[in-house]
């Protein structure tokens, strides 16, 4: 690997930026995507290396490329150490999200509550902007005190968080909405909070609201359009 390929890579890692060094098999010559021009089909092959995280092989033009991604680990940020937080840290880790809770108020972020997750007792918007949400966080907001919740969603918003998330009522949300408007935050960016938080399946204990809140991060990060019929999924119902 050229010194000058080293580099750029190691600054993109510690940047915590996807990339993905492609290596032309033949003769070892090397790029890094994105930042270097590449043929459309070695990029789109590169966006699906990053986004599976996964090494793949694409051959063209005879020539058979190496896609090894380098990806920041994912991270779910919560904000709350709540009943549901408690169901939600165990299953996270299974679907690869390293989980952090926030929680000022000591009594509820404790080991004994959640054993293994990394607590910080720190006001969310000093923990937040020192963790600075990037694409490959998750951000949940989960203990229905605006004075913790908007700090949070403020600094997410500002962010470049792929999935932010908000417990609480539809009319609850309204009044959020209201006070993040006040903080400067236009429509289009308020939109991305997804509240109430996790997808309908009509939850009603704290794990089946983990459950929701778990899938609709996961549809968030593959890009899901949630309700779509996939194709054959109609044809597998039809009894032979």
């Amino acid at each position: 690997m050229r010194a000058e390929t080293l580099a750029r890579l190691q600054a993109e890692r510690a940047a915590k930026r996807p990339v993905a060094l492609l290596t032309r098999l033949a003769d070892g010559a090397q790029h890094l995507f994105p930042g270097e021009g590449v043929p459309a089909a070695l990029a789109e092959a590169a966006v699906a290396a990053l986004d599976a995280d996964a090494a793949r092989s694409l051959t063209l033009e005879g020539e058979t490329w190496f896609i090894h991604p380098y990806t920041p680990p994912l991270r779910l940020l919560v904000i709350g150490a709540a009943h549901i937080t408690q169901a939600l840290a165990p299953m996270a880790p299974a679907l690869g999200f390293a989980v952090t809770v926030i929680d000022p108020r000591r009594a509820f972020a404790t080991e004994e509550r959640l054993p293994g997750v990394t607590l910080i007792d720190a006001w969310p918007d000093d923990a937040m902007a020192e963790l600075a949400p990037d694409t490959r966080t998750a951000v949940v907001t989960l203990t229905h005190d605006p004075k913790l919740d908007d700090p949070a969603l403020d600094i997410a918003l500002r962010s470049g968080a792929f999935y932010i998330g908000a417990l609480g009522s539809r009319r609850t949300h309204a009044k959020r909405i209201a006070r993040l408007a006040e903080l400067g935050h236009g429509p289009e960016a308020i939109a991305r909070i997804h509240a109430p938080v996790g997808l309908d399946i009509r939850a009603v204990t704290a794990s089946e609201i983990a459950l929701s809140i778990m899938a609709e991060i996961v549809a968030a990060r593959r890009g899901a359009v949630l309700g779509e019929v996939r194709p054959g999924a109609m044809a597998a119902k039809v009894p032979a």
